[in-house]
């Protein structure tokens, strides 16, 4: 064989190794992204599960309030629970398209950007608004299952009232946010301010972000 006719296989050779690291990356980038959409298919459930649950809550509310207009108190527990529910179903209408909004053709940068930003949204904004809302909305959820029973007994909870009851729900609420905000403090003095955040974001994003960085790698040692 002449040396140009060895030089050209080579050249043949090379090419063909090359296409095949195309395909061989291509393939498991293909199925890295599956991994990944499969990851974060229990968040989207789990959103999806959220949404009537908040309507149900914001209609619950709805329902009170509209029913018990000439009582000041009924009116403000149950429009807390309007809003309690309402913030619970746009922030999983919000999560949940910003999981469907993933498009998993894109490069991996723009897929690990859109991540990020759930990740941030779900511990910056959704994790910190429900924390504080949810130490409280047990107050007035008792107050209108208290008001129901007055109903059938065809009295008023609020014209029966014990004195210093309205001291006792402001000094459980404050202890209720008080106590949020030192389990917070706790974890940040133990150093625990990172597992807080991945609890906030949930096991999904985290394994979701555990997929994308092996592809990242794998292109990387192999690109």
């Amino acid at each position: 064989m002449e040396l140009d006719e060895m030089k050209q296989a080579w050249q043949v050779l090379d090419q063909r190794l090359a296409r095949q690291q195309t395909l061989s990356l291509q393939l498991y980038r293909d199925s890295g992204m599956d991994r990944v959409r499969q990851r974060l298919r229990p968040l989207a459930w789990g959103l999806v599960l959220q949404l009537p649950l908040g309507i149900a809550l914001m209609l619950w509310g709805i329902s009170f309030w509209s029913s018990h207009m000439s009582e000041r108190g009924s009116v403000i527990c149950g429009v807390a629970m309007q809003v309690f529910g309402t913030l619970a179903v746009i922030f999983a209408a919000r999560t949940l398209a910003m999981v469907r909004g993933i498009d998993y053709a894109s490069p991996v940068l723009e897929i690990q950007r859109r991540i990020a930003d759930l990740r941030a949204w779900r511990v910056k904004v959704e994790a910190p608004v429900f924390a504080v809302l949810g130490s409280v909305i047990w107050i007035p959820a008792l107050l209108m299952l208290a008001q129901y029973a007055g109903d059938r007994a065809g009295v008023s909870l609020w014209d029966h009232l014990r004195p210093g009851f309205a001291a006792w729900l402001v000094l459980s609420a404050a202890a209720s946010l008080v106590a949020v905000g030192v389990a917070y403090a706790v974890l940040r003095r133990l150093g625990l301010l990172r597992w807080l955040a991945n609890q906030a974001a949930g096991k999904a994003v985290q394994r979701a972000e555990a997929e994308l960085d092996a592809v990242i790698r794998f292109e990387r040692e192999n690109g």
